[in-house]
């Protein structure tokens, strides 16, 4: 069925315009005031409403064997809980550990998505290690459509790839003109300083984080655009999330690294006092990077309204409290990760306005910038003829609260609890279709594809 947007104000990177929006055949095909459309059209009107281009959260973790257990969603619990927040398109991380077969791995993401997303969707392929067969099996995964690689500097003997082979999966990717999104810490660092805490007696939550303090994240970052400054490859830090360690980026930016730049949520709205809270309500904090001092918060803030940051993810990893309670005994054992996929959008405008932060850069580093750093720009990340009709009409004046009592994410808790939101998606469409609405997952289950992506990073 056709799709008729009607009288809202249309915001995207460089615009603003109270206008139409009519999609056809999946596409957006006219643009334009007082649009005269085929009977039969559905027509939406959004009076009073902004219209965003569908937001794509750029690092998520859905099917995800780890640290002795599965996260909790499912691809079609995480993709309903995105289209409801406003996330019509996720980039999810394929991460066989170093034991696995990449190819299988790859083929076993696949397997776990296809059929079962509401939304659409792509990978970033880990590189967990580099072995004879490694080079053509990331070039048969290129050639099916997947153009961006992820390597883990942490995690050692599970994904954590050593300096020769972070050199080698940098080298071929700049061969093929694949970006290289990084995991930026020291492995062995970590290593150490866990082995060091546990022998002390020092085994709660709280010391997670200095057990991978800022110095480390730091570094991680800095070794890593030296690579990627001597073998000429594009790369992409997720989840910075401290001031050293954007520092260090930076520095390799000015000198002409090719280097971008992510934060996710937590980073941005939590500080280490929550995961230094006794027991569980600590536990459910633990994540890598860990959170870190409060003053961090405002300088991601501030690098982010200038620019300095490209874009905002979640590193979404869902794990319930009986899984976290995994790690009862020694934080070493906790597992890393919380969910934030579905409320990244509302947070994100809610905080973001508070600070000032205009439309135009929100829009950019919650859809466009991942789109056109990951190959989707301009099919996605944009409102402009010929994009998929990936459209959030936002009601700026619903009011609310985070709770998990409300969520979609399969999580017995919200991190983000009790915070409160100031807009909210009032509908959400892919490629045409009505997938959400007022909070409901209305549409299609299974109505996601596979994106495939051209290498663009020469």
């Amino acid at each position: 069925m056709a799709l008729l947007i009607r009288n809202g104000e249309i915001v995207t990177v460089g615009s603003r315009v109270q206008a139409d929006v009519y999609a056809e055949n999946e596409t957006v095909t006219t643009i334009g005031k007082n649009l005269v459309v085929p009977p039969g059209t559905e027509i939406v009107d959004a009076t009073g409403k902004l219209v965003f281009p569908g937001f794509i959260d750029p690092h998520v973790h859905i099917y995800l064997p780890f640290m002795a257990t599965y996260a909790k969603d499912t691809h079609e619990t995480a993709s309903i809980a995105a289209l409801i927040g406003g996330t019509t398109t996720y980039i999810e991380m394929c991460c066989p550990n170093r034991n696995d077969d990449a190819l299988a791995g790859y083929q076993l993401w696949k397997s776990k998505a296809s059929g079962n997303s509401a939304c659409d969707y792509a990978f970033h392929m880990s590189v967990t290690k580099f072995v004879r067969e490694t080079e053509s099996q990331l070039r048969e995964i290129v050639a099916d459509g997947t153009s961006s690689f992820k390597i883990f500097l942490a995690y050692k003997n599970f994904f954590g790839v050593d300096d020769g082979e972070m050199y080698q999966t940098l080298a071929l990717a700049g061969r093929l003109g694949v970006i290289v999104t990084a995991h930026c810490e020291n492995a062995e660092l970590v290593a150490r300083l866990q082995e060091q805490l546990v022998a002390e007696g020092k085994t709660e939550p709280e010391w997670h984080e200095p057990s991978r303090p800022e110095s480390v994240e730091a570094e991680g970052t800095g070794r890593f655009a030296t690579f990627l400054e001597n073998t000429g490859a594009a790369g992409y830090v997720v989840h910075l999330s401290c001031e050293k360690a954007l520092n260090a980026a930076l520095a390799a930016k000015q000198r002409g690294v090719r280097l971008s730049v992510e934060v996710v949520l937590p980073h941005l709205l939590l500080d280490k006092s929550f995961a230094e809270r006794p027991g569980i309500e600590g536990m459910k904090y633990v994540m890598s990077p860990p959170l870190r001092a409060k003053y961090n918060n405002e300088t991601l803030w501030s690098a982010l309204a200038l620019g300095f940051v490209d874009t905002v993810g979640t590193d979404h990893c869902p794990f319930d409290t009986d899984q976290k309670l995994l790690g009862k005994d020694s934080f070493v054992n906790i597992p890393n990760g919380i969910p934030g996929i579905e409320d990244r959008v509302n947070l994100l405008y809610t905080i973001g306005k508070r600070k000032r932060i205009g439309l135009d850069r929100f829009v950019d580093f919650a859809s466009t910038r991942a789109a056109k750093l990951f190959g989707l720009f301009p099919r996605k990340g944009t409102i402009a003829i010929g994009s998929d009709a990936d459209l959030v009409v936002f009601d700026t004046n619903y009011r609310g609260t985070v709770s998990v009592k409300t969520q979609h994410v399969n999580n017995d808790y919200n991190g983000f609890e009790g915070m409160t939101i100031e807009g909210r998606p009032s509908l959400v469409t892919v490629r045409g279709k009505v997938q959400a609405r007022d909070g409901k997952f209305v549409g299609e289950r299974g109505r996601g594809r596979f994106l495939k992506r051209e290498p663009k990073h020469f």
